[in-house]
């Protein structure tokens, strides 16, 4: 029995009431049902009305025959089927359904009046679809994603970041739009760090991270948007060394991103709507007011899902902090390139800027400079190609004397090898060679003809153009062996060349060989 049969033969039950609990005799009977009977009464469907004589006399002989569940409401036998259109105009229409999942209720239609002369409402086709079990879900071919909450268990776990268009400020004497970013603590919904600015880039991404580093330490992951600004090798760098997991959302859809979307909605209702009410206000004032606004309100106030302040829930849920080295975050986000110290000035020219580099013997190196893009470029770090560090330099102007008067190299000490004395030993040495004579089976040696040269001649005297591109990897092969076995010169070749019946390298070698004098 449903609940609302129960009221239904609870109803019932309190109008027979004196008949159930005896307080009328069975001989009164006819006479108690005919009071019951002038009288109205409110029913379970919020009418009220009165009963018929006869309704209450078959109410009584049902209880007394079957007792309290009987007088529940009788259920149609019918139920759930269509009294209006007949069975095989709908069952028409499921099999119209089911044989393209996709097919929508107006084509269906369009089959229906072409078989059968009539046509379904669509709330009642998808009623007998559903029972039915063809549609789209039913069948396997819907595209609606199935979600999950993107919530951690402890503080700091995980971070999901993104921008808002935010109000209007006045910037020097005309109003500009800002742009709120900020990031939300998936866990407790306390938002570690948020600012208003004029843009939306690289460089307010890294001031916002930088600042809620800087305040609550590192998250485990972060949970970003697909935009361009959030996919930059920086920012992948600095999550990597951070041990970091960083997150985009698909694009297309941004219901992932329900934490934070549901905190910019929060602050335009709470907060930027009552910025939007009154005076103008700059950037500065309007930071106060927010990161005010955050402190009093936000934070303090229960969060409808949590049934916890941001606050409360943030603090508990704080197992332990991840400590960053700003420092080491900020060189992930420094941009790099390569310079050359210029020999004259001591110097590297950055963006037409000059940055005095106070080691001298750097000069004519390249190096890399690394320098923070966004903020005034006073100051430059030097390192090797291969990330040594090699000092700071600050930008300063040209001019005479800006390194100060030059160092005067140190004054060299005697050296151990005497240059005089090599030159005397050479010299006594081919002196003594010239006197012994001339060594005839030395002489070829000193004169052989290189490798490179005879395969060049080769390939001139048999027509061949390129060099030793003229000739094949097993030529080339087969003339190094000979080159190495036999002393051959220029006349040589050639009388070679001349004897061979055949100009290929085969007989060109044959001939050499036969050639080339015994000693």
């Amino acid at each position: 029995m449903s609940e609302k049969d129960q009221v239904w033969a609870l109803f019932w039950c309190s109008l027979l009431r004196p008949l159930i609990d005896g307080e009328t005799e069975p001989d009164d009977a006819p006479r108690c049902l005919r009071e019951i009977a002038a009288q109205e009464h409110l029913f379970p469907d919020g009418r009220r009305r009165k009963v018929s004589l006869t309704t209450l006399r078959r109410k009584w002989q049902t209880f007394q025959k079957d007792g309290f569940e009987a007088l529940a409401r009788k259920t149609r036998s019918d139920r759930g089927q269509s009294r209006k259109y007949q069975p095989e105009v709908l069952q028409r229409a499921v099999e119209l359904k089911k044989e393209q999942p996709l097919r929508s209720d107006e084509t269906i239609n369009k089959f229906l009046q072409a078989q059968f002369g009539q046509s379904i409402p669509r709330s009642t086709l998808y009623r007998h679809l559903r029972q039915a079990g063809a549609t789209r879900l039913k069948l396997g071919f819907t595209t609606t994603k199935i979600r999950c909450r993107w919530t951690r268990e402890q503080s700091n776990a995980l971070w999901q970041g993104d921008f808002e268009e935010g109000p209007y400020v006045l910037y020097e004497g005309r109003p500009v739009r800002t742009h709120l970013s900020a990031f939300i603590d998936s866990h407790s919904r306390y938002v570690v760090t948020g600012r208003y600015y004029f843009r939306q880039t690289l460089d307010i991404l890294i001031d916002t991270l930088l600042r809620g580093w800087a305040a609550h330490g590192a998250s485990r992951e972060l949970y970003v948007d697909n935009a361009k600004v959030y996919d930059a090798n920086a920012l992948k760098a600095a999550c990597l060394a951070l041990n970091i997991r960083l997150l985009h959302r698909p694009p297309r859809d941004p219901a992932p991103g329900g934490l934070v979307e549901r905190f910019f909605q929060t602050c335009q209702t709470q907060f930027e709507a009552e910025v939007r009410a009154g005076d103008i206000l700059t950037l500065d004032r309007l930071n106060r007011a927010f990161s005010a606004w955050l402190d009093v309100s936000y934070h303090q106030r229960t969060h409808s899902e949590t049934s916890q302040t941001p606050q409360q829930r943030y603090q508990q849920g704080q197992a332990f902090t991840r400590q960053v080295d700003l420092q080491r975050a900020l060189e992930f986000f420094q941009r790099r390139v390569e310079r050359t110290v210029n020999r004259k000035h001591c110097d590297v020219q950055l963006e037409n800027c000059y940055f005095r580099v106070t080691d001298r013997s750097l000069r004519g190196d390249v190096v890399e400079v690394r320098y923070d893009p966004y903020a005034p470029l006073e100051q430059i770090f030097l390192y090797t190609k291969a990330g040594v560090y090699l000092g700071s330099a600050q930008r300063y102007q040209r001019e005479l004397g800006a390194h100060g008067e030059s160092v005067p190299p140190p004054a060299p000490g005697k050296p151990q090898h005497n240059y005089l004395d090599l030159l005397v030993d050479q010299h006594e040495q081919s002196l003594q060679q010239r006197s012994q004579g001339i060594d005839y089976r030395q002489l070829p040696a000193a004169r052989s003809w290189s490798f490179g040269e005879f395969v060049q001649t080769l390939g001139q005297l048999l027509g061949r153009r390129g060099g030793l591109s003229a000739f094949s990897s097993d030529e080339l092969e087969m003339l190094a062996k000979c080159h190495g076995q036999v002393e051959i010169s220029e006349p040589l070749l050639r009388q070679a060349v001349e004897r061979a019946r055949e100009k290929t390298i085969a007989a060109i070698i044959f001939e050499l060989r036969r050639l080339d004098p015994p000693f």
